[in-house]
């Protein structure tokens, strides 16, 4: 089992917590957008309340650690790796639980090329344990507004795992699919869950507006998020996503295998 201790000089070594990559100024501006309930940013959150700049900069120093110092403007944002550890445990407590019904579950990522194999390893985890993957609304086309306009995807599955990829891109496992933030992919799977009957998730796990749209939907939600992504941990202060893992969300993808070992033993699911 990989020890607290081993998970945490991970975090560190691949920079996943500590000093990340993403820069203040790109945090800072995710904050400014949120408070001004830009779509871009809420990413299928609507917030009960108003959400000002400097409240934003005070909650994700809470959650994950960043400085709370609105003059702070310049350099690499720091996440706090025992929040990350924390939240870690609390993710796996939520797989634990959903295994133990064996209750029906639902992946999705805006990080395809990062966090795929992952998400992949979690849904081979529950579907051993007894869980059914779902996967509604595989091949539908979802029209979602980007910087270069508006664009149609395809919604598609990977081992379990939704994505949306560009039309006519390969479904053979080879390409990853496309980046996104939009909840939209979400809206659909579930519509079209709902519309043949079910079942319905008991537990959507993912990032961006997977778990954002999810989660405003009501359905439980967990994730990952990083320190330019506050509509996660708005949601999850305001109990609309049950659990957020914060850390770097755009490192290679294998510094994240030590994390799928980590929070499958603690929830009792290692293969």
């Amino acid at each position: 089992m990989l020890s607290t201790g081993a998970m945490r000089a991970h975090l560190l070594a691949a920079r996943l917590a500590g000093t990340v990559a993403t820069s203040r100024e790109e945090s800072l501006r995710s904050y400014r957008l949120f408070a001004a309930r830009d779509p871009r940013v809420l990413i299928g959150i609507d917030p009960e309340r108003p959400w000002e700049e400097r409240e934003l900069i005070e909650l994700m120093a809470d959650r994950c650690g960043v400085s709370a110092d609105p003059g702070h403007t310049t350099g690499h944002d720091v996440i706090d790796p025992e929040r990350t550890l924390e939240a870690l445990g609390a993710f796996a407590e939520r797989l634990a639980a959903v295994a133990e019904r064996g209750g029906p579950v639902l992946f999705g990522t805006g990080h395809p090329h990062r966090l795929l194999g992952f998400y992949a390893a979690l849904a081979d985890a529950l579907s051993a344990a007894g869980c059914t993957v779902l996967t509604p609304a595989q091949g539908r086309c979802v029209d979602i507004t980007t910087q270069f306009g508006l664009r149609t995807y395809d919604l598609d599955y990977v081992r379990g795992v939704a994505l949306v990829r560009e039309p006519g891109a390969s479904s053979s496992g080879c390409e990853a699919g496309a980046h996104t933030h939009s909840p939209l992919p979400v809206r659909t799977a579930l519509a079209a869950a709902a519309d043949g009957g079910g079942p319905l998730p008991e537990l959507v796990i993912g990032d961006h507006g997977w778990v954002c749209g999810a989660g405003q939907l009501g359905f439980e939600a967990i994730g990952l998020a990083d320190t330019d992504d506050p509509a996660l941990f708005v949601g999850e202060a305001e109990g609309v996503v049950s659990v957020v893992v914060p850390l770097d969300d755009a490192v290679r993808s294998d510094y994240y295998r030590p994390l799928t070992r980590y929070v499958l033993n603690r929830a009792c699911l290692s293969q």
